[in-house]
């Protein structure tokens, strides 16, 4: 009951900040507090985060790296299963819950990933693809503290995805710690593998901050199937680089 009290919550606050239909352009109406949300982000990252992915990279070998990942992918199963139902999306929930069996037995744990290797590939989704799909628009651009580029629709999304995953309701604290750790390991190993992509464009470009908002609404609507953004002001360095599919995923 109390989860589906977070749903009930996060649907009127997403209708109080987001409109029913979908939106085409720019809308960010906070640009200087998310420019500087970015900014305080583009410091950390170069601080903290890069560092730490360079001697992750660096000392762990490549293949317990992406064993590391594969487990914290099969662990996220369970949630993107969920979202699937609540989309009513059945064929994809049995098969992304045939994946997670698979790699969850035959993939010790989700070490290796022998599923996709049958067909099983990941279809992933979130609660934010379940807003969209019931209706509620993008709402305005915003930029999160560590996170990064995401929308009203988007972050309501992400807090309900956390709180209802399956798995972290049902593990007990330490197993749950490891579930986090996973994926924070995996996050630093994507920024790892990407780094020279990610720095080109964010760093390199004359506006790292428009290149990444672009990268992010074209991305996420495309995922959604929704009408891509136009934003003339957008230095884009190069219109095929898509930052956002190649980084983000």
């Amino acid at each position: 009951m109390k989860k589906l009290a977070l749903i009930f919550v996060a649907a009127l606050t997403l209708s109080a900040c987001a409109s029913h239909t979908p939106a085409t352009g720019i809308n960010d109406p906070h640009e200087a507090q998310n420019r500087a949300t970015y900014e305080s982000n583009i410091q950390l990252d170069r601080g903290v985060i890069k560092p730490v992915a360079v001697a992750y990279g660096t000392v762990v070998p490549d293949p317990v790296r992406k064993g590391l990942s594969n487990v914290s992918d099969t662990l996220s199963l369970p949630g993107t299963v969920v979202n699937n139902l609540l989309q009513f999306k059945l064929v994809d929930a049995l098969h992304n819950t045939a994946r997670f069996a698979v790699n969850a037995t035959l993939g010790f744990a989700g070490l290796f990933d022998p599923a996709s290797e049958v067909g099983l590939d990941k279809r992933d989704s979130d609660f934010g693809e379940t807003l969209h799909v019931w209706g509620f628009g993008e709402g305005e651009y915003i930029v999160l503290p560590v996170y990064g580029p995401s929308t009203n629709r988007d972050m309501v999304g992400l807090i309900v995805d956390i709180a209802l995953d399956p798995l972290g309701t049902v593990l007990a604290p330490k197993a749950s710690n490891i579930k986090t750790g996973l994926k924070v390991a995996d996050i630093v190993d994507t920024r790892y593998r990407y780094s020279d992509l990610y720095e080109s464009v964010i760093y390199d470009s004359a506006d790292g901050y428009a290149q990444l908002r672009l990268s992010y609404l074209d991305r996420r609507r495309f995922e959604l199937g929704t009408p891509v953004s136009q934003d003339d002001s957008a230095p884009v360095d190069n219109p095929s680089y898509d930052l956002y599919e190649d980084f983000y995923e």
